[in-house]
């Protein structure tokens, strides 16, 4: 029997578990952007949903996985989807990844917002003691938002996985133990509380 995995909320987005009907939600928010074009992660198009949510679902039942669907907490669209995987309960580790969000989303909170929800849930309920995270070598970006949240970086993982086109990808390895989450809590707590309603929330 798949997990029942709670929905984790803030103010601005909401992260509820993803449903096996998500698919045309999900290709709606990867459309903002076409991002299923990204050289550097997989995110669904039409085509490719199916397998997607099937990955995901399968996950779920095996117990390794928590998938999320990235709700816009005031207008209720999703926005993007992200999860828990690689779960280990007997060694009390997980990571977080396959996050996206639709072009207009990023640049806004709701990547903190996000990550903020998902590491209170492994450190605080879950009592994690690693969390880790995983970024293509080639997506600066990434990493560098990831470094934000005070994850160390611990190395490259050379030919980690191999990518839709084939290629052979090295990844950015980033993680955050549980003596380190209590000021990393209070840092992202403080940059949530110095962003006003205004700019915590979609452009335009």
């Amino acid at each position: 029997m798949a997990a029942q995995i709670p929905a984790l909320a803030s103010p601005s987005i909401l992260l509820r578990p993803l449903a096996p009907d998500d698919g045309p939600a999900l290709v709606a928010a990867a459309s903002d952007g076409a991002l299923w074009n990204l050289p550097f992660t997989v995110v669904p198009s039409a085509a490719t949903v199916e397998a997607y949510l099937a990955t995901a679902l399968q996950g779920l039942a095996a117990g390794t996985v928590w998938p999320f669907a990235i709700v816009d907490a005031r207008g209720g669209g999703v926005i993007g989807s992200t999860r828990f995987w690689k779960i280990d309960r007997i060694n009390r580790k997980l990571e977080i990844g396959h996050t996206w969000l639709s072009a207009s989303w990023q640049g806004t909170l709701a990547n903190t917002q996000a990550k903020c929800l998902l590491l209170t849930q492994a450190f605080d309920t879950m009592a994690c003691v690693r969390v880790q995270f995983t970024t293509d070598v080639l997506n600066e970006r990434s990493q560098r938002a990831i470094e934000r949240l005070g994850a160390v970086r611990e190395g490259v993982v050379r030919h980690e996985r191999i990518m839709p086109d084939g290629r052979k990808r090295d990844s950015v390895r980033y993680s955050i133990i549980d003596t380190e989450w209590p000021q990393v809590r209070e840092r992202l707590l403080a940059r949530l509380r110095a962003t006003t309603p205004a700019t915590d929330h979609r452009p335009g």
